[in-house]
């Protein structure tokens, strides 16, 4: 299914993508293409947070009942989320990653491979909302001028049943939307490549912030999970080709690195100082910085069906997954990292040039330098399933 807009250049990006090199294995304190960063947040003292609880449970369809009885499963495993939610607003962070159109891909619907199912986020919306939530706001930075619930039904959500189960507004990011000024975000440990972030407000007029992700490689960090979804936050109308403009639709290549160095546009809270060049090294730096600056209060892996070989149906190798599991954790690294796990992977903390970051740094392992959560299995307290059990090999 299509809508009107064109082709952005996605095809382009897989180019790029493509063209890189897998460079040897580095320390990711060494990140801006090899050079030493003089105070990286690694070197900082360990801050790490002490709720690396991570549940892994069965769901095999998107049938409501189901993912709503997996996520319930989910939550209780984690010791429950009323205390979090009850009251709240909480933010929903999905993905909706597409080059200006959502198409079908393997004969299913694009919720079924590369974005976020509408199923998911109804069953999680009413939980939440049974659980007290006072508001829920689905957020993403999307490359539409249309109202967030048309192109919602472009992508083969059931945006009426979402919207009939109480108070849940929809906020399309890319720019300040309904907000009257950007939001300024800092990133506390001095940051990678950012010292801060300016974001639309509903990123930071939130109690409770959760990523809601599918379970994907991606072509240029690795893999796409809760801590990757992050990237979509970031507003088109200020880090995407066209910045700075309110109606700027296109891609966020000057994060990317496109037309090397931080390019000609402006980038909101860029350190001067640090200018990697490459996408491998540039995009988990951006990642692991938002991850401290926008804080992620509960992460939800889709691992219902999903796909490999990339994030999107531009990948040249994508092709259907089948993983039958829901991932939640109170944690994004410790989440990702038993995602990580899942789909395949022997060390989630893996440096440069060992699968599945052969072509990147790792972002995990920055953001668990920067304090963010813990990466190393052996620390985590994994619930429900066993990795094992669940495990479902993704190719390398």
């Amino acid at each position: 299914m299509k809508n009107k807009l064109p082709k952005c250049s996605r095809r382009a990006f897989l180019r790029l993508g493509m063209g890189l090199a897998a460079g040897a294995p580095l320390a990711l304190s060494a990140g801006c293409g090899g050079e030493q960063l003089e105070n990286p947040p690694g070197n900082r003292p360990p801050s790490y947070r002490t709720d690396a609880k991570v549940a892994i449970v069965s769901c095999r369809t998107y049938g409501t009942d189901e993912v709503k009885g997996a996520l319930r499963q989910s939550f209780d495993l984690l010791g429950g989320i009323h205390t979090l939610v009850n009251g709240k607003t909480v933010t929903v962070k999905v993905n909706l990653t597409c080059g200006g159109y959502f198409e079908r891909q393997f004969n299913r619907s694009p919720g079924e491979s590369y974005i976020t199912h509408g199923a998911t986020v109804i069953a999680l919306s009413s939980l939440l909302l049974a659980e007290g939530a006072q508001r829920v706001r689905i957020v993403e930075s999307a490359p539409f001028t249309e109202p967030m619930e048309q192109f919602l039904s472009w992508a083969e959500w059931d945006v009426q049943t979402l919207l009939a189960l109480g108070n849940v507004e929809l906020e399309n990011t890319r720019n300040l939307g309904i907000g009257q000024s950007y939001a300024r975000l800092q990133v506390p440990t001095g940051g990678y490549l950012f010292s801060y972030f300016e974001l639309n407000h509903s990123y930071r007029d939130t109690d409770v912030f959760i990523s809601l992700a599918k379970m994907k490689q991606h072509l240029t960090a690795g893999v796409t999970l809760s801590m990757k979804n992050l990237f979509g936050i970031t507003p088109n109308s200020l880090y995407g080709d066209k910045a700075p403009s309110e109606d700027a639709l296109s891609w966020r290549g000057p994060l990317h690195g496109d037309g090397g160095g931080w390019g000609s546009v402006p980038l909101p809270g860029a350190r001067q100082d640090r200018n990697p060049d490459g996408p491998g090294f540039r995009v988990p730096q951006v990642v692991a910085d938002l991850c401290v600056a926008r804080p992620v209060d509960l992460a939800i892996i889709d691992g219902i069906t999903a796909m490999s070989g990339g994030e999107g149906p531009w990948a040249p190798n994508a092709a259907l997954t089948t993983p039958g599991v829901l991932i939640a954790g109170l944690n994004p690294v410790s989440t990702d990292a038993v995602g990580v796990a899942v789909m395949g992977y022997a060390d989630p903390r893996a440096t440069r040039g060992a699968p599945p970051f052969g072509n990147c740094d790792n972002h995990l392992l920055l953001a668990e330098q920067a304090g963010v959560g813990l990466a190393d299995l052996s620390r985590i307290d994994v619930r429900g399933l066993t990795i094992q059990d669940a495990r479902y090999p993704y190719s390398s």
